[in-house]
């Protein structure tokens, strides 16, 4: 996973502690993929999920939140986002794959 190091070198060293970079897809698209990367102790603000989504944990541990439910996510695992607001933490420096399906 190249990029997700390359990624995660740059969100180490970025004032926001991310980084980010679509491999699939774009606004004019349906489906969407982001190689995300996050600096350990960064997060992605509650927000709405716009269509149907999942994180694939590619290096790094991470949590989920929604609501009173949350779920940890290590190297390998696949995490369905659910309907709704949600939230992202790195717990350590972290790359995810998110893929998203917007609905139209």
């Amino acid at each position: 996973m190249a990029l997700a190091r390359t990624e995660l070198e740059l969100a180490v060293r970025a004032a926001s502690g991310r980084s980010a970079k679509t491999v699939f897809g774009g606004h004019e698209h349906q489906l969407r993929q982001t190689l995300m990367a996050l600096r350990a102790g960064e997060r992605l603000s509650e927000h709405e999920n716009p269509g149907e989504a999942t994180v694939h944990v590619l290096e790094g541990r991470v949590l989920l939140r929604s609501g009173e439910s949350s779920w940890n996510g290590s190297p390998g695992d696949l995490m369905t986002v659910p309907d709704g607001t949600h939230s992202l933490e790195a717990i350590e420096d972290s790359a995810i794959l998110l893929t998203v399906f917007k609905k139209r």
